[in-house]
């Protein structure tokens, strides 16, 4: 099969634009060429045959429309969201009542994060083929970012019925059942994932579900996030400290003396320092990548089990985490230790001006001043405009400013040149030396508005890739410590009432 694909692509390379004359049949060796291409995980290469197809196809609207379809899956496969998107629309224009073409369209929409405009696309594909099995995967990812994990499995369940070989339908299926701390039925899953994977396979996500399936294998025989046998209603009240523009909250690990941790809406785990997890047994089980701002992109980590950490009077068990290990050098200060309640399936509600954190299971209801209705998607997000335009932002508790990300900024019009004031900022992925702050822009957040303020710019790539989608910006201490904060998981909502 290699030696036959390197014989097709030095034919197919060869051919002469001169071939326009019979586009069909060349577009048909195109998209042959570039399916083979895909099939091996040779994206980019497949991108540049998929274009020389859509070059040669000005002449028929169903290979058109299959040559942009093929080109948008290759984009989102590498992370350019918005170019897989405008390849979608032109794929859908030219078939509008495909059901298939308007569930691949659905799939760019989240991959842009618009997380709206994405379930009504795969409302739509359903209500044209209740057997489309991308449609069924789609909806079964807006269930679980609802929160509604039991409609989520059963979509999944039909997505993999129909589409029994698809890998991202697998993958799926195992974040559900991981969120649903069914780890064994999880690591079969994301192991099922890596089986249908191409020999060629390097993608992130690829190695991330391998190191996984090893994590969650580690945890066999134990419940992960046992708080015993509390009360699905119980809630726990503890004081804070606000140092730095951060919530400080005391931890106890595996027994040992109460240690700081930051207060960290915006992680996908509670993350321990090399220092903390050697003090107090907490043994590495295998390495992962991760990604945050600064330029470092993905940065390796390491994953673990804490066997005991207490929260004030909570005390929960067997409780993933991630270990900063190696750590960065050449920040300003040292590396901290981070909380996720999140990530242990507790609401929140943080009062900053008492300086009282509530953990719940169930938060008490409550009529918000303003409720932006939340999603959980491996982080928790808002949607917000940017001059008009839509956005997801990150509910990041451990962040400081309200930002950007360059994607976002690249899809305002905005005259030139840009003023840029240069930043020295950094995250979980170290400096960050394209930061700037950019004055004069609107924010809204459904009645809450900022008008021509500046806001940082930020470079997002990296962990908008391993999401698989993009994150428009992140709201941290600034905006947030106005009101007093509740993320409420049960109800999707993201509650602020004024200090």
């Amino acid at each position: 099969m290699r030696a036959a694909s390197l014989l097709l692509a030095s034919t197919v390379a060869a051919m002469p634009l001169a071939l326009a004359a019979q586009a069909p049949r060349a577009a048909d060796v195109q998209l042959q060429f570039a399916r083979l291409l895909m099939n091996e995980a040779r994206y980019r290469d497949a991108i540049d045959a998929y274009r020389r197809a859509v070059a040669i196809t000005t002449t028929d609207s169903t290979l058109a429309s299959q040559a942009h379809a093929g080109l948008s899956l290759a984009l989102l496969r590498t992370g350019d969201f918005s170019g897989a998107r405008k390849e979608a629309e032109h794929a859908r224009a030219g078939t509008p009542s495909s059901a298939a073409l308007e569930s691949l369209y659905a799939d760019t929409l989240w991959a842009s994060g618009l997380f709206d405009e994405a379930e009504e696309a795969y409302e739509d594909a359903m209500g044209r083929d209740p057997a489309d099995a991308r449609a069924h995967h789609g909806r079964a990812r807006a269930f679980t970012a609802h929160n509604k994990l039991d409609e989520a499995l059963i979509e999944a369940q039909e997505a993999l019925r129909l589409a029994p070989r698809e890998g991202e339908f697998h993958h799926t299926l195992g974040v559900i059942y991981e969120r649903q701390r069914k780890y064994d039925e999880a690591a079969a899953a994301f192991s099922s994932y890596v089986n249908l994977l191409p020999n060629h396979d390097h993608s992130e996500t690829g190695a991330w579900t391998k190191a996984e399936i090893r994590f969650l294998d580690a945890f066999h025989g134990r419940t992960p996030l046992d708080m015993g046998n509390v009360a699905a209603d119980a809630s726990w009240t503890l004081p804070v400290q606000i140092v730095g523009e951060k919530v400080i909250v005391k931890i106890r690990i595996n027994g040992g003396r109460l240690t700081d941790f930051v207060l960290d809406t915006g992680a996908e785990q509670t993350v321990l320092t090399r220092e903390v997890a050697r003090s107090r047994g907490v043994v590495p089980i295998t390495s992962m990548q991760s990604a945050g701002v600064g330029d470092i992109g993905l940065r390796g980590l390491q994953e673990a089990r804490i066997d005991s950490m207490q929260v004030g009077d909570l005390i929960i068990r067997n409780v993933p985490c991630l270990i900063k290990n190696p750590p960065l050098g050449g920040l300003p200060s040292r590396e901290p230790e981070s909380f996720s309640p999140l990530a242990l399936g507790l609401s929140v509600r943080i009062d900053y001006a008492r300086h009282q954190l509530v953990l719940a299971r169930r938060l008490a209801h409550a009529a918000y001043e303003t409720a932006l209705p939340l999603r959980i998607y491996r982080l928790a997000t808002v949607r917000g405009t940017v001059n008009g335009q839509p956005a997801s932002f990150v509910v990041d508790t451990g962040g400081e400013v309200i930002s950007i990300s360059q994607s976002t900024l690249g899809a305002l019009d905005l005259p030139a040149p840009l003023r840029r004031i240069p930043l020295r900022v950094y995250g979980t992925s170290g400096w960050d030396k394209d930061a700037f702050l950019l004055p004069n822009i609107d924010l809204q957040f459904s009645s809450i508005q900022f008008h021509r303020i500046p806001v940082v710019v930020l470079n997002l790539n990296a962990p908008s890739v391993l999401l698989g989608f993009d994150l428009g910006g992140i709201v941290g201490h600034k905006f947030l410590s106005r009101y007093r904060v509740s993320i409420d998981l049960n109800r999707g909502v993201l509650g602020l009432d004024t200090n």
